[in-house]
């Protein structure tokens, strides 16, 4: 278990952050150092990099669900905060991409 992420906020409700514009707004400022982060937030912009360059390695299996709603959806339904997340976290498009075609290919249709 000590190569894994803390499980402390597994159980986390995504979809209401997800579906909550002000409170999507808030981690997303939170992760890319423009706001104020809540404990939770705080752990999310502490791993959020080496989770996303590595594929999620060592998140737990809620973790790893919860990344792909949050990617998908966001990829989906939140394009803009999308590309502002791979322009901080991914400026040379190493992984982006990667994540992009996954959602293709679940038929997420994304914008050119």
């Amino acid at each position: 278990a000590d190569d894994k992420y803390t499980d402390k906020y597994d159980k986390i409700n995504l979809q209401e952050i997800l579906e909550n514009k002000r409170l999507l707004e808030s981690y997303m400022d939170c992760v890319l150092g423009k706001g104020k982060c809540t404990p939770e937030g705080k752990e999310l912009k502490d791993h959020l990099q080496e989770a996303l360059e590595t594929g999620c390695e060592k998140c737990t299996e809620a973790q790893e669900k919860g990344a792909e709603t949050s990617i998908d959806y966001l990829i989906k339904n939140e394009l803009e905060i999308w590309k502002e997340l791979t322009a901080h976290f991914d400026p040379d498009g190493k992984w982006g991409k990667k994540y992009e075609d996954r959602a293709k290919a679940k038929g997420i249709v994304i914008p050119e």
